[in-house]
Parts: C-alpha cells; structure tokens; sequence
C-alpha cells in the first residue's frame, strides 16, 4: 500500500472541502427551478466556455488518453480534430434553434414533432449515456487513486461520489458552471506539470521523445484509407467524433442545458467556440504526455516490470504476453507514484479528481432536470409547486449519483477506459441524433415515418453490437464495422430511413 506524505493529503482535503463550500455558498440562491437548472440566464460566455471544455476534459481524457497514447499511437486524436465541423453545425443550426425556443429540456421538440414516444426515446438514450459516462470516469478516478493510496477501488468511488453529490445538490447549476471553471484551470495546470516531470526525468528531453516516437510509429493518425471501415482508421475516427461530438453539442441536455445560462444567444455561441479552442490543443497535451511516458520507459524498462508484474496478476496471464495497450491506463498513475515529487502529487490528483468531477456533477444536474421536465411534469403533474419541484431534482440528482457509482464499480476491471467509453456511448445514442436531423430536415416527415425509421434504427444498433457474440456458425452474420461505426449508422439509419418513408408515403399520396 502507497501511503501519501502529509502535504498531499492536505491538498486533496483542500481541493475537496473548496468544492463542497461552493456548493454550500450557491444553495442560497436556489430557491426554484428555474435557478438550480439554469442559473437564472446569468453566466458570462467566457465562464461558460470553461464549463463546457472541463465537461469535455473528463477524466478519461486525463487518464486514457495518455494510456491510449502510450499503448498505440494519436489516432484518437482525430477525434479532437472532428470538434470545429461539429460545433460549427451546432452553433448555427442548433444554438440559435434552442436558445429561440426557450424550452430548458432538449426532447421537449421531439414531442411537438412526433408525439410523445420520441421525446421519452431520447430523454432514456441520454440517461443510459450519462450514467456509461459517469460510470467510466468513476473507475478511472479510482483507478489512479487505488494507485497512489492502495485504497480499494469501490470506496474511493463511494466517497469521492459522496462529495460530487453534496455539492452538486447543494449548488445547482450555477455551482456546476463555476466549479467547473476552477476545475478546468486546475486540470490543465495539472497536465502541464506531469509533462514537465517527464521531461525533467529524460536525458535527451523533447528530442528523445521525438526519436523514440518516430521510430516506433507513434505520432501516427491512422490509415488514410477511404474504403477500409472495419479498423480505426482516420476517417472511422473522424466520422465517429463528428457524430458524437455533434451529438454532444446539439443533443446532450449537458450542453444544451448550459446554452440557456448564458446571458444571450450570442455569449451561447461564443461559449462552444471557447471549448473548442481550450480542448484541441489540450487533448494534444495528453497525447504528448503519453507519448513522452512510452519513450520514458523505453529507455528505462526496469521500472515497466511492476506494472507488468501487477496487471499480469489481475489478469492471471503470462507477464510475456502483455502488450502495451494492456496496461496503458495504468502507467500515469504508476509514474506519478514512483516520480512526482511531494506536494505536486496531491495537486495531479487534484487536478484528476477535478477532470472527473466536472463531468460527473453536470451529468447529475442535467440528468435531474430531464427526470422532471420530461417525466414527472409529462405524465404526472405538469404543475408541480415550487417546494416539489426542488424536491424531485435534488432527489433524482443524488441518486443519478448513486448509480453512477454502481455502474463505476461494474466496470471496475475493463481493459480500456477510453475504448469502452466510446464503445458505450455509441450505443447507448441510440441514433437519436438521426431521429431530431429528421424532425429538422424533413419537415414532411410526421409520426408513422419516424416510428419506422427508429425502430430499423434500434435494430440495426442491436445487430452492430450485440453480433460480434455470435457463434462461429453465423460468423457471415457478424457485422464487419468498427465498434465506433455504431453511433455513424445507426444516426444515418435513422434520417435516411425517414427521409425514403416520407417520400414515398408523398409518392403513394399523389
């Protein structure tokens, strides 16, 4: 067992204690709804930008992007690089439908367009979706901290998520915003200093790295190939991060909850700009950084063994058969224990516990505010008063938590957080961003052809996932697509198929 020094430990109970205390400081101004889910309309552009970059940030990008990094190559990268095409779509299509609309949940328009079947399709798509991600950032918290401490993973999830909650019922979304924007600067100043670490601890420095990565192909994007769609190649990658990130930025009540905050439609525009230009080059960081860990223990393979020695043990496996994409997650977390001096330990964990924090608490109040506006007040009572309404949200915003939890503990033991992060979440979409591009696009399109497409849709996202287990008797039945295809076909299914059943429904008409 890792025992931290004294001086770490008071940065994390520091750090930890600021965020409860924000939250203790903006309970007093939730009195309604209105200013726990929306702030009230008051948040700045820039602080909002923040806010919406540190949700990005999470801790899977602190954690299994180096890992990624360090076991493969930057083709994960690609996904960063799909972000300016997706928000440039979001801010002038989606922004301006939203903010114009006025409407706090992002599935109230599905309603009006085809009933109430989609509304209630895309508000469960989202929840499954926030309780995977929620979920993964969990395990990766406890994941590094297992590591730096030796404290078994399910209570540090237990107790890191018992002060998520705190300050998250406690503060609403104003609370979340400005959290988050402490959150942000943190986590950024923390990247940098473990890039700094590295280097200080290499000979050669930039230049090391730089060989060690060329001569082992790691700064690679991924094949360029147009026609090969069955590994993670550039365009795979490309077209699942413009898919998801457009998800994201148009779908995702996290994001469009936060655009009524904003003081106007224009500050809600500028704040998806502002994310944008603060994630590229900062995911680049943690690329770099796990790069920089691969040349690092390159040239120095002796202290590779315990993580070796350990994951093999976990795993029950010959320790010659490990590669490096099987413990990639863990070689951060390794590094910090054995080379991050006193004092900055506490503030890299800090700075990883803010990645996830950010993420988690949105998660939760978003979450929260689609539980009342799109369930309780839809089918039970659409007027609730004041006090029941402040009730609900801070009960569905507490046990959001709790199975976020629970769904982290089930996790605990994956190979990958970032490949069953983005596994998960093309699944758990659900194509819904194919079902509102119809609802927008086709304005021909009405309930009878969305029914049909969503349920092909569904069918079709069931086949990609759930056929890679089929026996080897139906191997020519197995879908030959990489995993992040899923979220692509399954929202191209979607709009596609209702577009092709509304005209010919016009056709049939005439």
């Amino acid at each position: 067992m890792q025992h931290l020094p004294l001086i770490d430990l008071i940065v994390i109970l520091v750090y930890l204690l600021s965020m409860v205390l924000i939250g203790v400081y903006f309970s007093r101004k939730n009195k309604n709804a209105t200013q726990f889910t929306t702030a009230s309309g008051t948040i700045p552009g820039w602080a909002l930008g923040l806010s919406l970059y540190a949700t990005f940030l999470s801790s899977n990008t602190f954690l299994g992007v180096p890992g990624k990094a360090f076991g493969g190559n930057w083709n994960a990268f690609v996904f960063s690089l799909s972000m300016p095409v997706a928000a440039f779509v979001a801010v002038k299509y989606f922004v301006p439908f939203y903010r114009s609309h006025g409407e706090v949940s992002a599935y109230t328009h599905l309603e009006k367009r085809f009933g109430p079947w989609a509304r209630t399709y895309a508000m469960i798509c989202f929840i499954l979706t926030q309780l995977a991600r929620m979920g993964s950032i969990f395990f990766g918290i406890a994941l590094t901290l297992q590591a730096l401490t030796g404290v078994d993973m399910k209570t540090i999830m237990i107790i890191t998520g018992i002060c998520i909650i705190v300050y998250t019922v406690m503060g609403g979304m104003e609370a979340v915003i400005w959290t988050e924007v402490v959150q942000g600067i943190i986590k950024t100043l923390g990247a940098f200093i473990v890039l700094y670490i590295i280097l200080s601890e290499m000979d050669g420095g930039i230049s090391d790295i730089y060989r060690i990565g060329m001569a082992e192909n790691k700064f690679s994007l991924g094949s360029y190939s147009l026609t090969d769609f069955s590994s993670p190649t550039f365009w795979v990658i490309f077209l699942y991060g413009f898919f998801i990130n457009l998800n994201n930025f148009g779908m995702d009540q996290n994001y469009v909850q936060r655009y009524h905050t904003a003081r106007s439609p224009k500050e809600a525009a500028r704040s998806v700009w502002l994310c944008v230009y603060w994630y590229l080059p900062v995911s680049l960081l943690f690329f770099v950084i796990g790069t920089a860990l691969y040349a690092y223990f390159a040239e120095n393979p002796a202290l590779l063994e315990t993580v070796k020695q350990q994951v093999a043990a976990e795993k029950n496996v010959d320790i010659n058969t490990l590669k490096p994409e099987d413990y990639g997650d863990k070689i951060l977390p390794y590094f910090m224990v054995a080379k991050v001096p006193k004092g900055l330990v506490g503030l890299i964990i800090a700075a990883i516990l803010s990645a996830a924090m950010s993420t988690i608490s949105s998660g939760m109040n978003s979450s929260a505010t689609v539980f009342l506006k799109d369930i309780y007040q839809r089918y039970f009572n659409p007027n609730p008063s004041p006090k029941k309404e402040m009730t609900i949200l801070y009960t569905v915003t507490a046990l959001t938590g709790i199975l976020s939890i629970i769904f982290g503990i089930a996790l605990i033991g994956v190979k990958s957080i970032l490949d069953i992060w983005w596994e998960l979440s093309g699944i758990f979409a659900g194509g819904m961003l194919g079902l509102f591009l119809l609802g927008m696009v086709a304005k021909k399109a009405k309930n009878a052809e969305a029914i049909v497409a969503t349920i092909i849709g569904i069918l079709v996202i069931i086949w990609m996932s759930l056929s890679k287990h089929f026996p080897e008797s139906m191997q020519h039945l197995k879908n030959p697509l990489h995993v992040n295809m899923t979220i692509v076909v399954g929202t191209l299914t979607i709009f596609l198929v209702g577009l092709l059943a509304t005209r010919f429904r016009r056709k049939q008409v005439k």
